[in-house]
């Protein structure tokens, strides 16, 4: 009789212990399920605040600031510049982000712009290669005009990453957000594009890392991971 018990005891304590590790596993796994459950609704939650944000932007009426600068990488863009250039809506226009061996009369021809403006009132920056070089490039030459105002060109995708960049580098200048948009892109039905949705992902997993990059002071290190990954 003395001798059946331990013997329970020892049959009973490996069960024991595959019982405890059973139930940790589970508990983990729920614990895994409940953060990914959570992130994955933090994730889309953040995705349809922001198209909502491009769906929905509105200019503000009237319009006008002492400078305008586009943002290049559609001639949509450019051809929206220099429509508010001739509206009178500025003094003087920025394009930045041109390639080095693109003229101001080549790009006056694309937007059949009119040669005396392009040049007298338009500059070109030749040396920004992406977002954050565009924002870097833009302020220096607001400040070099002594400009208290922007209106900025690009696309409607493109804008809150853009102003994210601009009001990092130039904080005590108002920026004026002029969205435009691509021929053949329609963003009112972008649910319904798998095109238009696969866009609006990849730039908001750049919107996203921007903010945790200017979130983190601008770290010169995570700029140049940005900068070279996500232009």
């Amino acid at each position: 009789m003395e001798s059946s018990a331990p013997a329970r005891e020892t049959a009973g304590g490996p069960q024991h212990a595959f019982g405890e590790r059973t139930r940790a596993r589970r508990a983990i796994g729920v614990i895994v399920a409940a953060a990914l459950l959570i992130g994955s609704g933090f994730f889309f939650g953040g995705f349809f605040r922001f198209v909502d944000t491009i769906v929905n932007y509105q200019t503000p009426s009237p319009l006008a600031a002492d400078g305008i600068v586009v943002l290049t990488g559609g001639a949509e863009r450019i051809t929206g510049a220099i429509e508010l250039m001739t509206a009178g809506k500025a003094r003087r226009l920025l394009i930045s982000g041109v390639h080095p061996d693109t003229s101001a009369t080549r790009l006056g021809r694309m937007v059949e712009a009119e040669p005396d403006m392009m040049a007298c009132c338009v500059d070109l920056d030749r040396r920004a290669a992406n977002t954050i070089g565009n924002a870097l490039e833009t302020a220096k030459w607001a400040r070099r005009n002594g400009f208290l105002s922007l209106i900025v060109v690009t696309s409607a995708y493109h804008m809150p990453r853009s102003m994210l960049e601009l009001s990092h580098a130039m904080p005590d200048i108002r920026l004026i957000p002029y969205p435009v948009t691509r021929p053949g892109l329609t963003l009112g039905n972008w649910s319904e594009d798998r095109s238009v949705i696969l866009l609006l992902l990849q730039e908001y997993l750049k919107y996203t890392a921007t903010r945790l990059r200017l979130s983190l002071g601008g770290v010169d290190g995570l700029a140049e991971l940005v900068g070279g990954t996500f232009g």
